[in-house]
């Protein structure tokens, strides 16, 4: 695991410079604090920093390759490298090192852009071909690995695992994309490819690009693909037998380290199935295992992580922390670069804090709720869409709107229907109902947050054409499949995958997640749904698979998630700093909000009348981020 940088001139006119290099590197220690090299001549230059995790004694990078005909670097790692290794030799290729970075190297001088369709893992490189003059950078198929770049004005192209690197550069342009503040603020991060600066973006999941000397942009493809398409004819039973057996060779795949490893254990389902298929796996050796717990009942698992340690004789660290733990705060800003606003990512950066006193590799459950529809919001939607199927689309709105105005008032109406909410979502389609569901910043108050001339330079745009997107290349043909495929192509990426990753990196710890290796994704979306989503209980067939292995208790109890008490903060300890960084400075400043809005959304939720504090959460952590980069 690593952090890499570069820049390639493409018009001949700047060279890359070694005092830029070393900058961008440095900005990036934390993700490899073991060792940290650049190369650089009069095109290309590449600056790397490692953290040893395989071949720890001859990994080093930027790597050549034997004939000095190619060079990399790499972040992430390579689970099939041993057996493509042997696959090279085979073809007479000849290596200097035992690392997985070298067998990528070589893959591309034998099969050429075709080589990232070979590896099993998690990455982002950059591959310069000396021959071809020729640079190529790819990102793995989910988007676990992080890659930033920028085309400047000067004819650099820049590129960084953070966007700190590429913050580093005097030439980079920092003006705001207005179009990733709406989709911020509707989705609490920036999806994929936008970034907050509208020069930057990111490299897609699955995507790679390649660029020559007096290209004027990078040509982007698209290598893999997310499907739903084909669906397994067998019994349930067999498809559990298989299911346990798939996900048991990712875990074991994942295994190989020349340093301490262990992993996370919240007490969630995802967790412990990795637990115990590690510990079935190891035998007589002990599984390290991690879990942080809060001095509040409502927010604290460990209970539950406790039944796994008992049950697989783990070695178990856990910490208690403090329910007002709300000094990481500011640290987020810096960390995630970026807006970023889910609150998780406090918790997550002490469970790695913790985690990197005893190991420096952990596994992970991440991805199992978007594998398996876990989250509560696939249940509430496949639900909306099954009252909103007995309506005809043309008379949908004003159905809803009467019942909106009317049922909410009856004191015996259920529970979940007496929000006018709910009718105002029923009246939507079903991608504006999930973006409804999932948003940070509902429609409406997104439409009172922002002013008038700020509403104007979007000039109609709006977050909902992130999921319009990706829907037209949907090729499944159920409604649950299409929020799970809407979830992989955002919400994993952009908000899991890149909270794990920038807490982790801060620490220099390793995060492996099987339950997304992309092999085991590809059959597990062949699953029917109606084995993943029974009787509104998410994630069915893979509990159900796991009641050998695992507690009922771990199993079957309600979902607790894994967040920390944001609105008791701002109603309490936090109210002070809230006003002060809301309703001053910067925020004002911007022309971005309007201020009488700003003040209602804010007082109303200390004084107790609205719950804000999403939202409110949501607003500090731009108000940081506008803060990092004055």
């Amino acid at each position: 695991m690593c952090g890499i940088a570069g820049i390639f001139d493409t018009q001949g006119k700047a060279p890359p410079s070694e005092a830029l290099l070393n900058a961008m590197n440095q900005s990036q220690f934390h993700r490899g604090p073991d060792e940290g090299n650049i190369f650089f001549d009069e095109k290309v230059g590449f600056a790397h920093r490692r953290l040893s995790i395989i071949d720890v004694s001859s990994g080093q990078q930027p790597l050549s390759n034997a004939q000095r005909s190619a060079m990399i670097c790499f972040n992430g790692e390579v689970y099939n490298f041993a057996s493509l290794r042997e696959e090279l030799i085979a073809l007479g290729f000849e290596f200097l090192t035992h690392s997985d970075t070298e067998v990528i190297l070589q893959a591309w001088c034998a099969w050429g852009e075709k080589c990232v369709e070979k590896l099993r893992g998690m990455f982002a490189f950059a591959i310069w071909d000396f021959q071809q003059q020729k640079l190529f950078v790819a990102r793995d198929r989910l988007g676990i690995k992080p890659l930033y770049y920028a085309m400047l004005d000067n004819g650099q192209f820049i590129f960084g695992s953070e966007l700190k690197a590429l913050e580093q550069h005097p030439g980079l342009n920092r003006d705001m994309d207005k179009y990733a503040v709406e989709d911020y603020f509707a989705f609490g991060y920036i999806p994929e490819p936008r970034t907050i600066y509208s020069q930057v973006s990111k490299l897609e999941p699955g995507f790679q690009l390649s660029l020559k000397p007096g290209d004027k942009a990078p040509q982007i493809q698209q290598y893999w693909q997310v499907s739903f398409a084909d669906k397994l004819n067998q019994s349930e039973e067999s498809i559990k037998e298989e299911m346990i057996s798939r996900l048991k060779e990712a875990v074991d795949i994942r295994l190989i380290a020349e340093v301490p490893l262990g992993a996370f254990l919240s007490g969630g389902v995802d967790s412990s199935a990795i637990v115990a298929l590690m510990a079935e796996i190891q035998g007589e050796k002990p599984v390290n295992t991690c879990s942080i717990g809060f001095d509040v009942k409502n927010y604290n698992e460990t209970e539950f992580a406790q039944l796994v340690v008992d049950r697989y004789k783990t070695d178990h660290k856990v910490e208690i922390v403090s329910s007002d733990d709300f000094d990481l705060i500011d640290k987020l800003a810096a960390l995630y670069d970026e807006p970023y606003a889910d609150s998780s990512a406090i918790p997550t950066y002490r469970v790695c804090e913790l985690a990197r006193k005893n190991v420096t590799v952990c596994l992970s459950g991440d991805g199992g709720d978007e594998v398996f529809a876990g989250y509560r919001r696939h249940k509430w939607h496949m639900l909306e869409e099954k009252i909103r199927s007995c309506v005809p689309a043309g008379i949908r709105s004003p159905v809803f709107n009467f019942l909106g105005n009317y049922y909410p008032k009856l004191d015996w109406a259920p529970k979940f229907l007496r929000a006018k909410s709910t009718f105002q979502a029923l009246q939507r389609d079903a991608l504006a109902a999930y973006l409804h569901t999932m948003s940070f910043v509902p429609d409406q108050r997104r439409s009172q947050l922002f002013s008038d001339g700020f509403k104007q330079e979007l000039g109609g745009y709006h977050a909902l054409e992130v999921f319009k997107r990706h829907a037209n290349d949907f090729d499944g043909d159920d409604a649950l499949s299409l929020i799970q495929y809407l979830d992989m192509k955002t919400y994993l990426p952009g908000d899991i995958l890149t909270k794990v990753d920038r807490a982790s990196m801060a620490h220099s710890l390793e995060v492996r997640v099987p339950l997304i290796d992309h092999k085991f994704l590809e059959w597990s979306n062949k699953i029917p749904s109606k084995y993943k989503l029974q009787g509104g209980n998410g994630k069915a067939i893979f509990k159900s698979s796991l009641e050998s292995r695992l507690p009922h208790d771990v199993l079957y109890r309600d979902k607790m998630g894994f967040g920390v008490p944001i609105s008791r903060w701002f109603r309490g300890p936090l109210k002070d700093k809230l006003r002060q960084r809301v309703l001053e400075g910067k925020m004002i400043d911007s022309g971005i909000f309007d201020q009488k809005t700003l003040t209602s959304m804010v007082e109303n939720h200390i004084n107790g009348s609205q719950e804000n504090g999403q939202m409110l959460w949501a607003m500090m952590m731009f108000e940081a981020f506008m803060q990092r980069t004055q």
